[in-house]
C-alpha cells in the first residue's frame, strides 16, 4: 500500500499565509500525496501550483460549522469548482441531523453532489458531536445522496478522528464508499490504526512527517 496516496495534505488554519500554501503544495508534489486540502480562497493558487502533477486540489464547503444555508453551500461549491477544486469536503448540517430532519440533510448533500458531478464529494460528519446512532444515520443519508466519502472531522471542533468512529462508518457505508479519517492523525502509527479500522483517505497536516 502506498501511504502517500492516502494523504490529503491539509492546511485550513484561519491565519494560513500564501507562503505556507506554497510550501504545502511543494511538499505535496515532493511526496506525491493524493491532494492538498485548502480553504476556498487558496484554490486558484493551489490549482496553479499543482497543474503539472497528479496531486488533486481539495477544498472545504460550509467550513467549519456546516450551519450555512444550503444555497450558500451550493454556490460556494460552484465557485470552488470554477476556481479549480477537484475534490469537495462539505460539512454536514449537524443541527438538522440532531433534529432528525433527515430530508433536509439528504437534499443538501444531494444538491452539492449534483454540483460536483463526477468530482469527489466527501461529507464531514463531525463525529465528536454525534452519538453512534447519529453517525450511522449520517452515513446512511450521505450514501443515499450520492456522496463518495464520509469524513470524520473538521479538526476544529471538540475532537478528531477515533478508531471507533472510523470502524462504525466503514461498517455502515460498506466497501464501495470511501471513509476519510481527519483530525489528530499525526504519526505513522496513527495512520496505520485508521487504515486498519477502515479508512482509505487520511486528512492531516503532518503528511511529510508520517511518510
Amino acid at each position: 500500500m502506498k501511504y502517500n496516496k492516502l494523504i490529503d495534505h491539509t492546511l485550513l488554519k484561519a491565519d494560513a499565509t500564501e507562503e505556507q500554501i506554497r510550501k504545502l503544495c511543494a511538499e505535496a508534489k515532493e511526496h506525491n500525496f493524493a491532494s492538498v486540502c485548502v480553504n476556498p480562497c487558496f484554490v486558484p493558487l493551489a490549482s496553479y501550483l499543482l497543474a503539472d502533477t497528479d496531486v488533486l486540489v481539495c477544498t472545504v464547503i460550509g467550513f467549519p460549522l456546516g450551519a450555512n444555508a444550503t444555497e450558500a453551500k451550493v454556490m460556494e461549491t460552484d465557485i470552488a469548482i470554477q476556481d479549480g477544486a477537484e475534490e469537495i469536503d462539505m460539512v454536514l448540517n449537524v443541527s438538522q441531523l440532531k433534529a432528525k430532519n433527515d430530508l433536509y440533510v439528504f437534499n443538501e448533500i444531494l444538491r452539492i453532489k449534483q454540483m460536483c458531478g463526477e468530482l469527489t464529494l466527501k461529507v464531514i460528519l463531525e463525529t465528536c458531536l454525534l452519538t453512534p446512532e447519529e453517525i450511522k444515520r449520517a452515513c446512511e443519508i450521505s450514501v443515499k445522496a450520492g456522496a463518495d466519502f464520509v469524513k470524520t472531522s473538521t479538526g476544529f471542533s471538540t475532537g478528531g478522528a477515533t478508531v471507533e468512529a472510523v470502524k462504525l462508518m466503514r461498517e455502515t457505508v460498506g466497501p464501495h464508499v470511501g471513509v476519510k479519517a481527519s483530525g489528530g492523525v499525526r504519526t505513522n502509527e496513527d495512520l496505520k490504526k485508521m487504515v486498519a479500522a477502515g479508512a482509505n483517505r487520511i486528512g492531516t497536516s503532518s503528511g511529510p512527517a508520517i511518510i
